[in-house]
C-alpha cells in the first residue's frame, strides 16, 4: 500500500471517528470525545458552534476552580447539557458561571452541581481550552442532514426502522457497500491498458467488517451507558416524621426500593453504588435476567442540619457475555474496564466471523487482467446475504 493510499485511509478513518463520536455523544446524551456548545455564554473562549475535546467525568480526577466542565443542568436552558466554568469550590459543591455571563447559575436558581452532575471536562493547556472552531456547526449541519434522509427514507418504504440509531447502521454499511462498488468500478477500467498492476481487494472488505463491528459495539454500548448512569434523591431533612420516603426525620435513616429493569434480550450484571455522603446499597451488585427486573435496597440518611438534600447513587451496568467473576475484577479495576473488554470480545467475534466466511482471505493481492473469480465486493454480499 502506498503512503497516499495510506494517508488516504487514515484521513477518513478520522472523519469516520469524529463524525461517529459526536453522533454517539447526542444518541446518548453526554460527549463521546469531542463536544460543542450551542450557545454564546462562554464567548470568548468558546463561541456558539466551537468544539473542544471532552475528557469523561471518570478519568477527570478532581475538579479545581478554572476548569470548564459540562455538567447535566436542571434549570439552565430547561434542562440539560450545559458547559460552563467552574469559579468556586464549595462544601456543598461547585459554583458555576459562563464566561460572558454577568451572574452564576446558582444566582439564577441552578442548584450547586455535584461531582455527580458533572460528565465531561474540557481539555486545556496552560489553563486554557484546546478550541476546534466550528466543530459543532459542522455536526450540527451533518446531523440534520442525516435526520432527513433517514425520514425521507422512512417515508419511502414506509418503515420505522430506518430512524434512530438502527437507521444510522443501516446507513453506514449501505454507504460503505456503494463506495466500494463505485472504487470497484471507476478503477475496472483500467485493466485493458496493458499494465499488470494489482491493488489490494481486502482493503475495503476489512472496512466493511471494521464497519458492522463498530455499529454492534455502538449497539452494547448503547444498551449499557443509557440505562445506567447517576440517579438523584430529593431529600428533605425534617423535625418530624413523614409518610413521604425522602421526608426524613434528620439524623435518621430510611430506606428505599430502587428498582432495575433489564428490557434487553441480553442478562446484564448492574452495580449500585453511593455516589455521595448518607446513602447505603446493599446488595452493590445484582444480576437481572433477560427482559426481568431487579430491585436492591438503597438506605438514605438525613443530615442532622434541616433542609433539603441531593443524594446520588452511581449504577453501572454490563452485558453478561463475560464471567460473573471476570466483570467483577474489571470493575475493581475501574468502571470503564469492563465496558472495553465486552466491546472487544463482540467487535473482535463480528470480524473473526466475518474473516472465516470470507476464508480467511481478508486481502488477497489479485491482478486485475483475472476474470476467473468474480470481485471480492460481491463474494462478500454473497457471503452476507447467504
Amino acid at each position: 500500500m502506498t503512503l497516499k493510499r495510506t494517508l488516504s485511509i487514515a484521513l477518513q478513518v478520522a472523519l469516520v471517528a469524529i463524525v461517529v463520536s459526536l453522533l454517539i455523544g447526542q444518541f446518548l446524551g453526554q460527549p463521546v470525545l469531542l463536544s460543542f456548545v450551542e450557545t454564546g455564554s462562554m464567548q470568548p473562549t468558546l463561541g456558539p458552534g466551537d468544539g473542544f475535546v471532552a475528557i469523561p467525568a471518570p478519568l477527570v480526577g478532581s475538579i479545581e476552580s478554572g476548569d470548564v466542565v459540562t455538567f447535566d443542568a436542571e434549570e439552565i436552558e430547561g434542562g440539560g447539557l450545559t458547559t460552563h466554568r467552574v469559579i468556586e469550590e464549595t462544601d456543598r459543591g461547585y459554583i458555576t458561571q459562563g464566561d460572558d455571563n454577568p451572574f452564576t447559575d446558582q444566582d439564577s436558581g441552578e442548584p450547586v452541581v455535584q461531582d455527580a452532575d458533572i460528565v465531561a471536562k474540557a481539555f486545556m493547556v496552560g489553563g486554557t481550552v484546546v478550541v476546534i472552531p466550528h466543530l459543532g456547526t459542522a455536526a450540527m449541519g451533518f446531523q440534520s442532514g442525516i435526520d432527513s434522509l433517514q425520514w425521507w427514507l422512512a417515508g419511502l418504504f414506509g418503515s420505522r426502522s430506518f430512524l434512530g440509531a438502527q437507521g444510522i447502521a443501516y446507513l453506514l454499511f449501505g454507504l460503505s457497500v456503494f463506495a466500494y462498488a463505485a472504487d470497484w468500478y471507476l478503477t475496472s477500467g483500467t485493466r485493458d491498458r496493458g499494465r499488470d498492476t494489482a491493488r489490494e481487494d481486502g482493503t475495503s472488505a476489512f472496512a466493511i467488517m471494521a464497519i458492522l463491528a463498530l455499529v454492534v459495539m455502538g449497539s452494547a454500548t448503547a444498551a449499557m451507558v443509557v440505562p445506567a448512569g447517576s440517579h438523584e434523591y430529593g431529600v428533605v431533612s425534617a423535625e418530624f416524621e413523614s409518610d413521604r420516603p425522602t421526608v426524613i426525620e434528620r439524623g435518621t435513616s430510611e430506606e428505599i426500593e430502587y428498582p432495575i429493569p433489564n428490557a434487553g434480550l441480553v442478562p446484564v450484571q448492574v452495580y449500585v453504588s453511593p455516589d455521595s455522603p448518607g446513602v447505603d446499597v446493599d446488595p452493590e451488585r445484582v444480576a437481572v435476567g433477560s427482559r426481568d427486573e431487579a430491585t436492591t435496597s438503597v438506605t438514605l440518611t438525613a443530615p442532622d442540619e434541616t433542609g433539603y438534600y441531593r443524594l446520588f447513587v452511581q449504577e453501572h451496568r454490563y452485558l453478561a457475555v463475560l464471567p460473573p467473576g471476570v466483570i467483577d475484577q474489571l470493575y475493581g479495576l475501574h468502571p470503564w474496564a469492563p465496558l472495553v473488554a465486552i466491546n472487544g470480545l463482540l467487535g473482535g467475534s463480528v470480524m473473526a466471523l466475518g474473516l472465516l466466511s470470507l476464508r480467511g482471505q481478508p486481502a488477497r493481492i489479485r491482478s486485475r487482467e483475472s476474470r476467473e473469480k468474480p470481485p471480492l465486493y460481491r463474494r462478500l454480499l454473497r457471503q452476507i446475504y447467504k
